[in-house]
């Protein structure tokens, strides 16, 4: 099969295997820009909808301005039900619902269908962000670089998830949480190149581990008229093209390597 089909249905099945259950909405942070609504039980002229402010506060009916900062929407209702309880009402009810989300934000760019920015409406996980953008292109590699700043470890600001190992192995735990601010660019698969004697001569992503024989393999073996030992690969090395001949079936492949089989002329 298509190695690059076989990439992209393990990225369908890791979004299934991997899928965390729905975050619950009143696990969102509330932050500056989003819109709230408010909602008291049997007290509509107190129900409201209103955004939050640069300094993260909201005003509410009766209550004037509250703070809501670092408070999860949950919290928030909590929060305004104590308020209203503190002289103002008998046993309050309040639910707080998000109308539009504005606060956090994520970045994706590179090896992506649909890159750009994206709201962060609630929790999302790695897997989960790269759907919601499209997934992968078909020349995406296996390296993701997410950039983020994180006064919480400072210094690391950087975290790189081998794809290999969190689609293809099913390594669950690099499937992290994507947060607001986070910067994430999918690299692009290293090349390599085979031309003559093969079966389907071409362009090929270079797995890691990559030899002479398993790329052979992977362009669907040779012709009746390959000669199978004057194997040449055209590498680049220091600036220069260099030509390595008769190379050995082990020979390991390098990045935009040209691997040149020959026709056999006896």
């Amino acid at each position: 099969m298509n190695p690059k089909i076989v990439f992209l249905m393990a990225v369908l099945f890791s979004l299934l295997l991997f899928h965390p259950p729905p975050a619950l909405a009143g696990e969102y942070t509330v932050g500056d820009g989003d819109v709230l609504k408010i909602n008291v039980y049997e007290n509509e002229d107190l129900s409201t909808t209103v955004r939050v402010s640069a300094d993260e506060t909201i005003r509410v009916p009766l209550l004037g301005e509250v703070s809501v900062k670092d408070l999860t929407v949950s919290e928030v209702a909590f929060m305004l039900e104590d308020r209203f309880a503190d002289g103002y009402l008998v046993s309050p009810q309040v639910d707080v619902f998000i109308k539009e989300y504005r606060s956090k934000n994520a970045i994706i760019l590179g090896q992506i269908n649909r890159p750009g920015q994206y709201e962060l409406r609630g929790p999302i996980t790695f897997l989960e962000f790269v759907s919601k953008a499209g997934g992968f292109t078909k020349d995406a590699g296996s390296k993701a670089t997410i950039k983020r700043g994180n006064p919480e470890e400072p210094g690391k600001d950087k975290i790189v998830i081998d794809l290999n190992q969190l689609i293809k192995e099913g390594e669950a735990s690099l499937n992290i949480m994507i947060r607001d601010g986070d910067n994430i660019y999918i690299a692009k698969a290293d090349t390599y190149y085979i031309t003559g004697e093969v079966t389907e001569p071409g362009a090929y992503q270079l797995e890691p581990g990559m030899t002479v024989i398993k790329a052979i393999a992977q362009a669907e073996g040779f012709t009746e008229i390959a000669q199978k030992k004057k194997i040449r690969i055209i590498r680049e090395i220091n600036g220069e093209k260099e030509v390595l001949e008769d190379v050995s079936m082990d020979e390991r492949v390098l990045a935009e390597d040209v691997i040149v089989v020959p026709e056999s002329f006896f």
